[in-house]
């Protein structure tokens, strides 16, 4: 089994600043890939970023970049989203995702990619 545990999400003004945890527990591989995905209402769940822990091969979606980074502490199982420059279009509940093994680029945008995802914690930019 594997448990992700997010934390970190909150209210923010347009242009501020979250950070969003992530901790796995479990039986994790050597080598996993962890991201972010979020879902606002009445959208399907899309990927935000992810990171491959064994050698921090990163990708992010289009929408993200330059504004959203993805790190990771591997001696304490958990992944973190720096995000700036917050726009009211970011407003989702963002859930944590794993999966075992590597981060295909093609693959990784797809929900079904994942195989274990945290309970969610929103984001909310609103002025």
């Amino acid at each position: 089994w594997v448990q992700p545990v997010e934390s970190g999400g909150g209210s923010v003004q347009p242009g501020g600043s979250l950070r969003l945890t992530c901790e796995v527990s479990g039986n994790l591989a050597s080598r996993n890939c962890m991201g972010w995905f979020r879902q606002a209402p009445g959208n399907r769940r899309e990927g935000v970023a992810v990171i491959y822990t064994s050698g921090d091969s990163t990708y992010y979606a289009d929408s993200v970049k330059g504004r959203f980074t993805i790190s990771q502490d591997n001696a304490k199982n958990t992944v973190y989203l720096q995000m700036n420059s917050l726009k009211p279009e970011d407003t989702a509940m963002y859930y944590c995702a794993f999966r075992r093994g590597w981060c295909n680029g093609g693959s990784w945008y797809f929900r079904t990619y994942f195989g274990y995802w945290g309970q969610g914690t929103q984001v909310t930019v609103s002025s």
